[in-house]
């Protein structure tokens, strides 16, 4: 009997990509909804449209910040940057800012290293706090496509988690829900060429009233989602 990294290991390039980045995969994060259900109780978010705009701006956020780390990481683990992968994972622990933030990061982070070692994907890790986008930067720099290629999928996978969650949370109709996930389709493009090209000292994740509203989510009367 084949061993399951073996199995997982000789499958299509494209195809372990589209398995890595799947919202079906067993890490949870079908349960963060990243700020949108607070957004949504303070009334910034209520339709189709507003959901559609509070996205796209999310995602030009992930491309000066998180996505930036990630293209970094995917290049640094390939060049065998030891120094280049500690100042990213430095950098994921100290741009956490709040426990919502930190408990989807690490949350995630843990589960995917779980999933991938089971799958004989990835063995060890070289970092104390296994963050999701340094984990998920090891799994995908073994994927032997270009970073653009890679960058672009891990960000249709998170867009198509977001319009579940804006499903569940606004509501919106299904019909809803495929006009927003064309929106960010289109924009996602720019957003990874834009993370592809920011320097170490360039990436940034401030958004004050993204913070605030991760704050007030943690003492929200009612919640679906655990950001």
């Amino acid at each position: 009997m084949r061993q399951a990294g073996t199995m997982a290991t000789s499958i299509d390039p494209r195809l372990r990509l589209i398995w890595l980045v799947s919202p079906a995969l067993p890490i949870g994060a079908f349960s963060y909804s990243e700020g949108l259900e607070a957004a949504v109780e303070h009334g910034l978010v209520h339709d189709g449209d507003s959901a559609g705009e509070w996205l796209s701006q999310q995602l030009a956020l992930m491309a000066r910040g998180d996505m930036a780390a990630l293209a970094s990481a995917v290049r640094a683990r390939r060049a065998g940057d030891a120094a280049a992968l500690a100042e990213i994972s430095d950098w994921l622990d100290r741009t956490r800012d709040s426990a919502e933030a930190r408990l989807q990061s690490e949350q995630m982070g843990r589960s995917l290293f779980v999933w991938a070692r089971g799958q004989g994907l990835l063995d060890t890790l070289s970092v104390g706090v296994p963050h999701f986008i340094f984990v998920m930067a090891q799994l995908l720099s073994d994927i032997d496509l270009p970073l653009e290629q890679l960058l672009q999928a891990q960000a249709f996978g998170w867009a198509e988690n977001q319009v579940q969650a804006a499903l569940k949370a606004v509501p919106l109709g299904q019909s809803a829900g495929q006009r927003v996930l064309a929106r960010l389709a289109a924009e996602i493009p720019f957003a990874v060429a834009r993370a592809i090209d920011t320097a170490p000292e360039q990436r940034q994740v401030f958004a004050p009233r993204l913070s605030i509203l991760a704050a007030r989510h943690e003492t929200q009367y009612s919640r679906l989602f655990r950001s």
